[in-house]
């Protein structure tokens, strides 16, 4: 190997951190050519999971740890996809007594889809992608406020391991799950979620229902909460959330909820 490039080679390794992908366009804008990129595959240091995708060469490393393809994501190539739904909370120890009869897979969101190549990878958890569209990010000042920040997002360290995602919290997360019912997560395991989401931040709460842009979501979510009769239901400012008008269906057949105005399976309405 010429001196340029084990010089070319020494970089890489201080740009590409192991365990972490980059993919062939990455690579070539760190000013690696396809060709080099093949002498490193052919040498063993670097190895291809897909195609057009790379990684160094570890034998320690767990090659089904999904977190380091999310951390590939968020990390290393800059792309702005969150972690949220059920995952989010799930990474933050909320879900842990829950059957996985749900939404199965890894929940990320975003305004832009990421790489295909994330499916390709033979990894026990597939990824599932959301748009961002549940909320409102028109006023880009706010955006940039820190209550905005930390009543969306949080940063997770990962165990055994440098690196940490940015998820949303667990009042946003919430939020998300709640937009899947009823027919990707079901009344039961949202039921029970709800009933141990007893430290919400109501601060945080309140900018979000106030941003959240589906009537549905907001309707359900002060249900349940109502349902679990949660302290901090009496801190969210009701007069300042958009409920919307008129009746929505959410479970054909269900029991009608007068007070906010929607359909919901007959056991829970009736107190069970």
């Amino acid at each position: 190997m010429s001196i340029q490039i084990q010089s070319k080679l020494n970089h890489l390794s201080q740009i590409l951190p192991e365990g972490l992908l980059a993919d062939s366009r990455w690579l070539q804008k760190q000013g690696y050519s396809r060709q080099l990129i093949a002498k490193y595959v052919h040498s063993g240091w670097l190895t291809s999971p897909v195609r057009g995708v790379y990684r160094r060469n570890s034998v320690l490393l767990d090659q089904e740890n999904w977190e380091l393809v999310v951390a590939s994501l968020q990390k290393l190539l800059a792309l702005p996809v969150t972690i949220g739904g059920r995952t989010a909370l799930e990474l933050q120890g909320h879900v842990h007594y829950l059957t996985m009869s749900g939404s199965r897979g890894v929940h990320l969101y975003g305004d832009k889809s990421p790489p295909t190549w994330i499916n390709k990878l033979q990894k026990k958890q597939l990824f599932s992608f959301h748009s961002n569209g549940l909320f409102n990010f028109k006023n880009s000042t706010k955006n940039r406020s820190r209550d905005f920040r930390q009543a969306h997002f949080m940063e997770h360290k990962l165990a055994k391991s440098n690196w940490s995602l940015v998820l949303s919290t667990p009042e946003r997360a919430i939020l998300e799950l709640l937009e899947e019912l009823p027919n990707k997560e079901t009344f039961h395991q949202a039921d029970m979620l709800m009933e141990g989401l007893s430290n919400l931040r109501p601060q945080y709460l309140n900018l979000l229902l106030k941003d959240c842009q589906s009537v549905k979501v907001k309707r359900l979510f002060l249900w349940f909460a109502e349902r679990h009769n949660h302290a901090w239901l009496k801190a969210i400012e009701l007069n300042k959330i958009d409920l919307g008008s008129g009746k929505r269906m959410i479970v054909p057949g269900g029991t009608f909820n007068s007070k906010y105005l929607i359909t919901v399976p007959k056991e829970f309405e009736n107190g069970q």
